[in-house]
């Protein structure tokens, strides 16, 4: 099915208050970035957080699902709460704090000339 642009303007514009959010499209659909550090992915018009223990307690459900089949459970977002918007930008700054940083790409290797 896909994601549609509609859902990501959504998204984006419902948490511009956390900070530096984007997405990058893979694979057909997207993954969600705080500050450049990815911490879900939209898939099929639905929103999946990394799950971490810190946002747990957040959660309105705990429905934990993978975003595609054969793939890690994420915290799955219901879209019924994707309005609340301070609770949803609290929710993604606390798996954003709680994930490792990504690691540095390694510089470009100097071409054979």
């Amino acid at each position: 099915m896909g994601t549609r642009q509609s859902t990501i303007d959504h998204l984006l514009d419902q948490l511009a208050a956390a900070g530096p959010v984007s997405v990058r499209k893979m694979f057909g659909e997207y993954c969600l970035y705080l500050a450049g550090k990815p911490v879900g992915l939209v898939c099929d018009d639905q929103l999946f957080l990394k799950p971490t223990e810190a946002a747990r307690p957040l959660l309105k459900s705990a429905d934990e699902k993978p975003p595609y089949p054969g793939g890690k459970p994420y915290f799955h977002i219901d879209p019924d709460h994707w309005d609340e918007r301070e609770w949803l930008v609290d929710l993604v700054r606390t798996t954003a704090g709680a994930l490792p940083e990504p690691a540095p790409k390694p510089a470009p290797r100097p071409k054979a000339g």
